[in-house]
This record gives C-alpha cells, structure tokens and sequence, in this order.
C-alpha cells in the first residue's frame, strides 16, 4: 500500500499530513534525512521542515545518509514509523542513496505501507528520472552518479517551487523544455501531491 506525501515545501502544507495518514501523528517517530542540503549554501528549509515535525508533536530522529552506517540507516529506516527525505540538490541525494543503499530500503519500507514524506528533492527522485531537473539543480554536486534513474514509484516528474521564489525563471525554463515530452506536475510551495496506491491529487493550502 503506497502512500506518499510530497511537497515543494513541507513546512507550507504539514498541516495536511494528519488526515492524509489517517492517524494521530502526535508522538510518531519520523527518519528525518537532510542529506540533499549538504551541497547547498542555504539551508534554512531543512530546519524549517523539521520545525513543522515538532509543531505537529512528532519525534525526529536524523539520519544523515553520507555518514550513517550501514546498520544505523536500515535499523531507523525499518523501526521509525516515517520516512521524510528534505530538499536540497537532487543529484546528490540520488548518488547518496544509490551509495548507502537507502534507495532500495526506502522503496521496501514504502512497499509494506510504510508512509514516505518528501519535500523539493525528496520529492524529485519519486521520478521516472531525474535528468529534467538538471536546469535546477547542478549535477556536477554528484560526480559518481552516472544514472539518473530516480526511484520510479510515480510515473510522473515534480516541478517543484513552480513560480515560486527564488526559482521562477528556471522552473518556467524546466517547463518549456519538458511540458511536450514529459508528465510533468507543477507544485508549488503551497500545494502537496498526495499519493495514495495508484491514486494520486494535488491538494492546495
């Protein structure tokens, strides 16, 4: 059963995740990966997001990627009760997942029910394929990921932050080069793509 929430901004629509996961989430343990925004030079989104966890009473327990052991990223993946992926460059959290192996455990918790939460880049490598993003996000951040595969368990592609600032520009860029080519679904800050099996909607704040 597979069930996903994915943001452009997680902060902006967390007050959505209670009725999306159909239970009380007060006191839910959530794996809190911010590896994508270890490339980046801004970082406030990450604590913004993890913020908008404990305003809604929920436990968070990091777990950085490019660091953790192998035992430390499988028993947090396995035991926590969600999984959020944070914003940041998309190639790099592609190559970290590829590399630490999370990207297969994270598509079995996702398999046995398990909620995935994703914002901006943990949102992106839902894909098909990340390659569209490439306008975006710099993929010279991730020079040992030779396939941009992404994890593939929607058949569409985020354009996260859609119209939105500081990413107007190059998110119409990654539109125009892709709207006649690709199931693109635009999201911006303030909408949420809700993934339900094989259900999916955009919900609006």
């Amino acid at each position: 059963m597979k069930k996903m929430f994915l943001a452009s901004s997680f902060c902006d629509v967390a007050d959505f995740l209670e009725e999306f996961v159909g239970e009380k989430v007060e006191a839910k343990t959530v794996t809190f990966i911010p590896t994508a925004s270890l490339v980046e030079e801004y970082k406030g989104h990450v604590e913004n997001d993890k913020n908008a966890f404990y305003r809604l009473g929920m436990r968070v327990d990091v777990l950085e990627l490019s660091t953790a052991s192998p035992e430390e990223i499988n028993r947090k993946l396995k035991q926590n009760d969600y999984i959020f992926v944070s914003g940041g460059n998309s190639f790099f959290l592609l190559e970290q997942l590829h590399q630490s192996g999370a990207d297969a455990l994270i598509q079995a918790e996702i398999a046995k029910g398990k909620v995935y939460i994703g914002t901006s880049a943990g949102s992106i490598i839902m894909a098909p394929d990340i390659t569209y993003i490439e306008a975006m996000d710099d993929k010279s951040k991730a020079p040992l990921l030779q396939d941009y595969t992404g994890l593939h368990l929607i058949d569409q592609y985020p354009l996260v932050h859609y119209q939105d600032f500081p990413f107007v520009e190059v998110g119409e860029q990654v539109y125009q080069n892709y709207k006649d080519t690709l199931p693109l679904l635009l999201l911006n800050n303030q909408q949420v793509l809700l993934v339900d099996e094989d259900t999916i909607q955009i919900k609006t704040k």
